[in-house]
Formats: C-alpha cells, sequence, structure tokens
C-alpha cells in the first residue's frame, strides 16, 4: 500500500531519469513526502522523505557534495535525486560507491525536467495511496469488529491481523497466558507460555518514522527467544486485559497504515475481552447466588438444587468442610487505594476479592479438590471437598497454601478463619456454615484476628455461651466486670485485654509485658488497677477463675 521508490521510478515524468543507485532496494524504501533542499541538510530532511536538489550549494566543490549526500543518509531519506547538467554535470563515482554502500538509492534526473512537476506527480500518487489507506483500514476495521460480533475468538483476529499485515502475531491475556497466535513456531510459543521476555531498555523504535502515531507511546520492546518483538497494552476502562505482541521483519518498516490496523486490532481485542469478562461475571453472579442461598437459607428443595447445582458445574453430593474467612486490614484507619472497592460489598468482582478467589483456586488446584467460594459482606465462604475424617488436615493444607502466598500478595490484608465439618442432614450446608461463623467469631474474640478456629475446638465456649443466658449468672457477671468496661471506655484503656494476656501467659509480667508491647512498670500499674477496680485479687485462685470466667462470658454475649 505505502508508496516506494520502485514506484517513483515508473512515473512518466522520470522515464529519462537514470538509477544510479539502490536497485535491489526499491521496493523496500518507502516514500512517505517529496521536498527539494540544497545544503545545509541539518534537521530539514525527515525520515523517508523522496529529496530533490540541484546541488547548487555544494559550489562544484565534490567535498561538499559528498557531505551533503551523507547528511541526506544519514537524516533517514529514502532516495535522493540530482538534477545534473547545470550545477552537477555528473554523479562522482565516489558519491555513487558511498550511495551503494548504504543502500541508499540515488537517481540523475536531468535538468530540463521540472522539480515542480515531479513534486505534483508524487504528490498526486501519495494522495491516492493514503486515500486507499484509509478506505482498505476501514475495511479491515469493520472486518474486525464483525468478528467478534460473529463469536469469533482471538485466534481468528490474530489471522486476520496477519492476513493484512503478514507478521508475527501473538495475543496473551493479563497475566501474558497465550490466548492466540499466527505464524509463530513452537518454540518461541513456549517462551511466551513460560513468560520468558526481557524487557528492552532503551527501544530502536525511537527512530522510525511513525513516531507521531498516537500509538507509538504504547508500544514496548521485549526480547523473547533472542528474537525482537513488540508488545502493545490491551486496555478498556482502564482496566488492563492483555497484550498484543508482533515481531517486525528486518526488511519491512512501519508505516502509518500497518500502526492504523494494529490500533483497530487492540480495539477489536478490547470488545472481546469485555464480552468474556460479561459472561464470566453473570457466571460468577449466579454462583454467588447459589452458594448464598446452600449457606445462608434453610429448607432448600433438594432436588431442586442438585439440578441447579449441575447446571453450574457443582457436585453436591461430594463431602464439603465449610470455611468462613473474616477479611480486614490490618489497620482500619490504613489507605488502601490498590484495592479500592467499586463494586457492591456481595460481589466476588472486587479487585481485592479478585486476588483471593484466584488463590482459593489455585490451592484447590493442588490439593485436587473441589470447591464452592462466594463473597458477603467482607467475609469470604469456601466449601472445600474433603474426607470424611481429614477433614482437619485438609483445611489446614488448604489454608497454609493460600495464605502463603496472600502474605506475599497482600501485606496489609488480615484473614481469620472459621473451619465446621459437614453435616449430613437436610440443610448441612446451612448447618456447617452457622457453625464456622459461630468458630470465626469466638476466635477473633479469644485469640485476636488472623487465626483460624475449628468449630470442633470451641465446646468450652459454647457451654459457657448456654449457661450464659442464666439471668444470676449474668447479674454476677455485670457485677465483676462493669468498672473494667467503664474504665476502658472513660479512659480509652484495655484493661479487660491485659488480664486475659497475663492470664494466658500464666502470670508472668515479663512475659505480659513483652506480648502487649509494654513497660513492665506500666503493666503492673495495669495490674493493680484491675485488683482495685474489681476488688479481686490476681494472686487469689478463685478471683482470677472468676474474671477469667466473667469476661469469657461477656464477650460471648458479645458474639451473640
Amino acid at each position: 500500500m505505502t508508496l516506494t521508490a520502485n514506484d517513483i521510478i515508473q512515473l512518466p515524468i522520470m522515464e529519462s531519469a537514470t538509477l544510479k543507485s539502490g536497485t535491489d532496494f526499491l521496493d523496500q524504501r518507502n516514500i512517505e513526502w517529496i521536498s527539494v533542499i540544497e545544503m545545509p541538510v541539518e534537521n530539514f530532511v525527515r525520515e523517508n522523505e523522496f529529496v530533490l536538489t540541484t546541488g547548487i550549494g555544494c559550489h562544484g566543490d565534490p567535498q561538499l557534495l559528498e557531505q551533503f549526500v551523507k547528511d541526506v543518509i544519514q537524516s533517514g531519506a529514502s532516495a535522493l535525486g540530482f538534477a545534473t547538467g547545470r550545477y552537477v554535470f555528473d554523479i562522482p563515482d565516489r558519491i555513487i560507491k558511498l550511495a551503494i554502500d548504504h543502500d541508499f538509492v540515488i537517481i540523475d534526473i536531468p535538468w530540463d525536467i521540472r522539480f515542480g512537476d515531479i513534486m505534483q506527480m508524487v504528490l498526486e500518487k501519495i494522495n491516492q495511496r493514503n486515500k486507499s489507506e484509509r478506505q482498505q483500514t476501514e475495511e479491515i476495521r469493520q472486518e474486525l469488529i464483525n468478528d467478534v460480533l460473529q463469536n469469533k475468538g482471538l485466534q481468528e483476529i490474530a489471522g486476520a491481523l496477519h492476513k493484512h499485515i503478514g507478521l508475527p502475531i501473538v495475543i496473551t491475556d493479563y497475566t501474558r497466558q497465550v490466548r492466540a497466535s499466527q505464524k509463530v513456531n513452537n518454540k518461541t510459543v513456549k517462551h511466551f507460555q513460560n513468560r520468558e521476555m526481557k524487557p528492552v531498555e532503551q527501544s530502536n523504535a525511537s527512530n522510525m518514522s511513525f513516531i507521531e502515531h498516537p500509538l507509538y507511546p504504547h508500544i514496548e520492546e521485549y526480547i523473547v527467544d533472542q528474537q525482537t518483538w513488540f508488545q502493545i497494552l490491551i486496555a478498556t476502562n482502564h482496566r488492563k486485559q492483555g497484550f498484543l505482541w508482533f515481531q517486525l521483519d528486518t526488511n519491512k518498516q512501519f508505516s502509518w497504515f500497518m500502526m492504523n490496523i494494529l490500533e483497530h486490532t487492540l480495539t477489536a481485542c478490547a470488545l472481546y475481552f469485555l464480552k468474556e469478562n460479561a459472561i464470566e461475571m453473570t457466571e460468577i453472579r449466579l454462583k454467588d447466588n447459589f452458594i448464598l442461598q446452600l449457606a445462608k437459607q434453610k429448607n432448600n428443595e433438594k432436588d431442586h438444587m442438585n439440578s441447579k447445582a449441575e447446571l453450574l458445574g457443582y457436585d453436591l453430593s461430594l463431602t464439603y468442610i465449610c470455611i468462613v474467612g473474616d477479611i480486614r486490614l490490618r489497620e482500619e484507619t490504613a489507605s488502601f487505594p490498590k484495592f479500592k472497592k467499586d463494586k457492591p460489598v456481595t460481589s466476588s468482582l472486587q479487585s481485592l476479592n479478585y486476588y483471593i478467589q484466584k488463590e482459593i483456586n489455585n490451592a484447590a488446584l493442588l490439593l485436587g479438590r473441589k470447591t464452592m467460594a462466594t463473597f458477603d459482606e467482607g467475609e469470604v465462604i469456601v466449601y472445600l471437598e474433603t474426607d470424611h475424617h481429614l477433614h482437619t488436615e485438609t483445611a489446614n493444607q488448604f489454608l497454609d497454601t493460600i495464605e502463603r502466598r496472600l502474605n506475599e500478595l497482600l501485606t496489609e490484608v488480615e484473614l481469620s478463619w472459621g473451619i465446621a465439618a459437614h453435616k449430613n442432614e437436610t440443610d448441612g450446608f446451612h448447618a456447617s456454615y452457622s457453625e464456622a461463623k459461630t468458630a470465626l467469631e469466638i476466635g477473633k474474640q479469644n485469640v485476636g484476628p488472623g487465626e483460624r478456629t475449628f468449630f470442633k475446638d470451641t465446646r468450652i465456649n459454647r457451654l459457657l455461651m448456654t449457661i450464659s443466658t442464666d439471668e444470676n449468672i449474668k447479674k454476677i457477671v455485670k457485677d465483676t466486670i462493669q468498672p473494667l468496661i467503664d474504665y476502658d471506655e472513660k479512659r480509652q484503656t484495655d484493661l479487660v485485654q491485659t488480664f486475659m494476656a497475663y492470664n494466658k501467659n500464666k502470670a508472668n509480667v515479663s512475659q505480659t509485658a513483652r506480648a502487649l508491647n509494654l513497660h513492665r512498670q506500666s503493666l503492673l500499674y495495669r495490674l493493680r488497677n484491675i485488683e482495685s477496680l474489681t476488688q479481686l485479687s490476681l494472686v487469689n485462685a478463685d478471683d482470677v477463675f472468676l474474671l477469667e470466667l466473667s469476661i469469657r462470658l461477656w464477650m460471648l454475649r458479645k458474639i451473640e
């Protein structure tokens, strides 16, 4: 499509002109503009330009003429036409040799051919080619969009791009997983699949003529399989979807036509990813609603739920344990713009939830287990396939795998877990969710956030919850710890947790001070305050038991 030096030579007005060098490269020298120039060249000549000159500025000096030709060559011009017969009678042999050494085109034009006529014909040709290119570009754009609308895939889009620009093509998603390729050998594809790409810090592309194209700033150069590849980001609404990769042949140059086709291909790829995302989002919402119905609703009709599960790719006949996780920042006031919640809190599509969901899927794949997972109001609900008697081991392996990765990816996020075994009753999924939720809340109260608690290990807490409903016990609890609660609220202290830490460390002051990050004297002052407010002695075993029991019952009432 682009005008070449060979097209210029074939013009009727150039019939009497003589080609002095570059015969073998005429079809490889693109002509984008034409100009007339004399010395000095400086920066007045741009790449892919056909330069006309009379040589008048050289004053008959062969050395000045040679320097002039060197400057034109270095400017990136495609061809140089000399008007011979007045200021330059014969082009010196050493200038022709210089042109041959640089694969440069020099044309000897008789003096009687006017530059204005040459420029008119060349500009007409350029305009014709530009108009033809615009028409072809529009046709290709329509073809690419139709491919997407007709449910064709990325492979067909890559094939259409290769057909029109003739370059090797690879399309990857944002994780660099290869989704399509055209005219790329298996070895190179394997390098892409293994993410073996090395960025080139200073690209050679900066000297090319397409620098003014709006796509140019987005092109990055990489080395893949010891070959140069160019990468362009595929994005939709500021969301990164994937990458378009192409390789430029050594004998082929970038052109505006090629850049426009690449730009239209990016649009087609972006539309494809948007369409794929829409299908994926619909499926995710259906799965979310189904799992929430399993977990939170009683009396679900078994046959109806089984058929619905089958349509969504789930198997309810397997044995599942329920895992409920609480998601929160380590500091509630921490700024966390990276995972801005721009989706509903119940959605699996939040940026933060995406990473957690991804690690849940990876862990399940690694352990060879099936999962059902969703998110609801800051918590993640997971049903994990397990063997009947190994649910503790399976849960720990699963959560270890997830946390290992999440601790690297999401350093500001803290996850607490509650785990419950499978129930064989009619509403088994709802029952195991309720137990896992209870275990989670008890664990957060007893040992704090960032831990995991199994429902089977909460028997003492559940026993205390049962007796905590007695009115006499409620009065004893209130009389015992109300002074501590009031003091904590008024002075913004934490005497309740101070006592629990002190008791957990078996009354060892030094260990407790280290655990609470307190000076020893500060801890002793708090302990004296606790004794003063409760009228109980921390060296009396009965008093310590009463205070611990009261606090634990109070905490359990808070959970209820």
